[in-house]
């Protein structure tokens, strides 16, 4: 079976995006850490909180400020993509810290009414409550993700400059 060669250098050019790779990478991390947060600080071992959206630190943060600061590192500081990313970046965090956090809380509230009214509630009545992030939360994921991204992008580079330093990839 052949491959389409189309697609293999699509493939190659994502492999070669260092900013997207630790753009993820940071997000991925600070979505790790929130594993590590919720056994130190709750002494709670839930797994669950790898696919959960809130809590500490803002996965989103960290991956709109990593993917800012790589753009940033690899374009330069004054260009106009820096300064689009960045205010992406603002507006996601701003989001995660007002909107979606007034919106958990509001879910909160309902669901405070409905277990009060209501003897059987099944868990589609339910509604999710941990929507957005606290300020700090969002702070933390923002400085998570330049603090993974930069060094990332700058001593290591893109997952196809990693494959090809340690020789498991030659174009």
């Amino acid at each position: 079976m052949s491959t389409n060669p189309a697609f293999e250098s699509q493939f190659i050019y994502i492999l070669d995006n260092a900013v997207l790779a630790w753009g993820l990478a940071a997000c991925g991390i600070a979505q790790f850490s929130k594993l590590l947060f919720e056994l130190i600080f709750k002494q709670s071992w839930r797994p669950s909180v790898l696919i959960e959206t809130g809590g500490m630190p803002s996965s989103h943060s960290a991956l709109v400020t990593g993917t800012a600061a790589g753009i940033g590192l690899q374009l330069g500081f004054n260009d106009p993509l820096f300064a689009l990313a960045t205010t992406i970046a603002f507006i996601v965090m701003y989001d995660a810290s007002g909107i979606r956090r007034s919106a958990g809380l509001t879910a909160a509230k309902v669901n405070e009414i409905l277990k009060d009214n209501y003897t059987e509630l099944s868990t589609e009545t339910i509604l999710k409550e941990s929507l957005g992030h606290t300020k700090i939360e969002v702070l933390v994921g923002s400085f998570v993700g330049p603090m993974v991204a930069l060094p990332g992008i700058f001593f290591l580079g893109s997952p196809l400059n990693i494959l090809q330093m340690i020789g498991l990839f030659s174009v």
